[in-house]
C-alpha cells in the first residue's frame, strides 16, 4: 500500500511531528508499505529518507507566526504532486488549509483526516474559558466549526488519538464518509522503562535546582509555547514548594522561551535543559524524576506523558486533553486547566500519598502503555480496509 502523508507541519529542526513521522516511515516500512510525505519546503525537491521514505519538498513560504516552519500557500502543486505519486490512500495531518486541500484533490483516492490538532482547546478554550461557556465560544467560532464539516465530508475517515476528542468532534457534526475513529498512540517499544532509574542522576538534578536529594524532583519537557502553559507549572510548583522542597526541571525550548524563563523569576529550584535529542538520555532521565507536571490541556495524544507513564512516573496532568486519557486515579492527580492553585494542590495531593505504593502502581502501569507499534498497526488497517473497499466500488463500476 502506498501511503502519502501531506504533512504542514514537518519541520527540519525537529519536534514532536517529526518524532512522529519517522517513526510511521519505520513502522510502514517494516509492514511493507511505502510511505511518501509531502512537506512545505524551502524549495521544490525530492528527498530519499531512511527506511526507503521519500520526502517531496514543495517550495512554500514561511509561516509567520513561527518562521521554523512553512505553509501550503496555493493547492495546485500538492495536487500535482498526488497525481505523480498515485496513492492508495492519502492523510491530511492538519485541519487547517492542509485538509482542504486534500479535501479538494480531484480523485476517487480514499483519505484520512487525522486531527494531529485541537484549535478550538489551543486556541479558543484557552483564550476564552475563564469568561464564556463552551457552548459560547463555540457558537462564535461556528465558522471554524463550518470549515471543519466541511473539510471531513471531504474524507472518508476522521481519526482522532485521544476519546475527548473524538467525542467533542462527533458532537460538532465532524465526521467522514466513514465515521470517527479513536486510535491512540504510544510510546517507542523497549525504549522508556521504570529499569532505567538512576538515583545518581536524580540527585544530580536536584542538586542543581539548589535542593538536597530528600525534595521532590518534578519534571516537564515540551514546546515553549502558549498552549503548553509552562507559567502555569511553574507557579503552581512554586506555591507547592512553600510547603515542602520541590525541584522543577524544564526541558525545552520553542518561541516563548524568554517569556517561560521569565516567568520563573531566578527561582534557583526551577532548572531549564535545552531539548534532548538522544532518546535513551531523555528515557533515562524520565525515569529517574518523582513525577511528571504537564500543563497542556490542547495536545491531542500528550506523546510526553506516554513515555512518563512508560517510564513508571506518576504524572499531574490537567483534567481535559490526551495526557487525561493516559492518567489513572491510582498514579495520578487532575487539575483544572490553566489554574496554578489548582495545580499546586494537585501537587500535595500527590505528595500526600504513600508514595512507595504510588510508584509502584505507576511501574505496574507502565507496561501497560500502548506503543507507537501498536498505533501505526491499527491506523494502516483502517487504511487497508478503506483502500479496499475502494477497490471494490471500482471493481463494482
Amino acid at each position: 500500500m502506498r501511503i502519502v502523508d501531506v504533512c504542514a507541519f514537518y519541520s527540519p529542526h525537529g519536534g514532536g511531528v517529526r518524532t512522529y513521522v519517522e517513526q510511521k516511515r519505520a513502522r510502514a516500512a517494516e509492514c511493507g508499505h511505502e510511505l511518501v510525505l509531502i512537506v512545505p519546503g524551502a524549495r521544490d525537491a525530492v528527498e530519499h529518507a531512511a527506511c526507503g521514505a521519500r520526502i517531496v519538498h514543495i517550495a512554500s513560504p514561511k509561516l509567520p507566526l513561527d518562521r521554523r516552519y512553512r505553509y501550503f500557500a496555493e493547492a495546485a502543486p500538492v495536487h500535482a504532486a498526488l497525481d505523480r505519486i498515485a496513492p492508495d490512500i492519502v492523510e491530511a495531518s492538519s485541519p487547517w488549509r492542509t485538509a482542504s486541500i486534500v479535501a479538494n484533490w480531484p480523485s476517487d483516492v480514499p483519505r484520512a483526516l487525522v486531527m494531529h490538532a485541537d484549535p478550538m482547546a489551543s486556541y479558543a478554550y484557552r483564550w476564552f474559558g475563564r469568561v464564556a461557556a463552551r457552548a459560547t465560544i463555540d457558537r462564535h467560532f461556528e465558522w471554524f466549526w463550518s470549515h471543519l464539516r466541511r473539510t471531513a465530508r471531504g474524507h472518508d475517515l476522521v481519526v482522532a488519538a485521544n476519546n475527548q476528542l473524538a467525542r467533542r468532534l462527533g458532537e460538532g457534526g465532524v465526521r467522514g464518509s466513514a465515521g470517527i475513529v479513536t486510535i491512540p498512540m504510544g510510546t517507542e517499544p523497549d525504549l522508556f522503562s521504570p529499569n532505567r532509574r538512576d538515583l545518581a542522576l536524580r540527585r544530580q538534578l536536584i542538586a542543581s535546582c539548589g535542593l538536597p536529594e530528600e525534595a521532590t524532583l518534578l519534571l516537564g519537557i515540551g514546546r515553549h509555547s502558549p498552549e503548553k502553559r509552562w507559567p502555569t507549572v511553574i507557579d503552581a510548583a512554586r506555591i507547592a514548594g512553600v510547603a515542602r522542597p520541590i525541584a522543577l526541571v524544564l526541558i525545552g525550548d520553542g518561541p516563548d522561551h524568554k517569556k517561560v524563563v521569565r516567568r520563573a523569576g531566578g527561582n534557583p529550584h526551577v532548572r531549564f535543559l535545552a531539548p534532548i535529542r538522544n532518546r535513551e538520555r531523555l528515557a533515562t532521565i524520565l525515569a529517574s524524576a518523582d513525577a511528571l507536571i504537564h500543563g497542556c490541556e490542547s495536545e491531542t495524544f500528550g506523546m510526553v506523558a506516554a513515555e512518563a507513564a512508560a517510564s513508571g512516573l506518576p504524572l499531574i496532568v490537567p483534567d481535559e486533553g490526551g495526557a487525561r486519557d493516559l492518567a489513572a486515579p491510582d498514579r495520578a492527580e487532575y487539575y483544572r486547566a490553566g489554574d496554578a492553585r489548582a495545580g499546586a494542590a494537585a501537587i500535595a495531593r500527590l505528595l500526600s500519598r504513600n508514595q512507595l505504593r504510588l510508584r509502584h502502581a505507576a511501574a505496574r502501569a507502565a507496561a501497560q502503555v500502548p506503543t507507537m507499534e501498536g498505533h501505526f498497526d491499527a491506523l494502516f488497517d483502517r487504511y487497508a480496509a478503506l483502500a479496499a473497499a475502494r477497490g471494490d466500488m471500482r471493481l463494482r463500476a
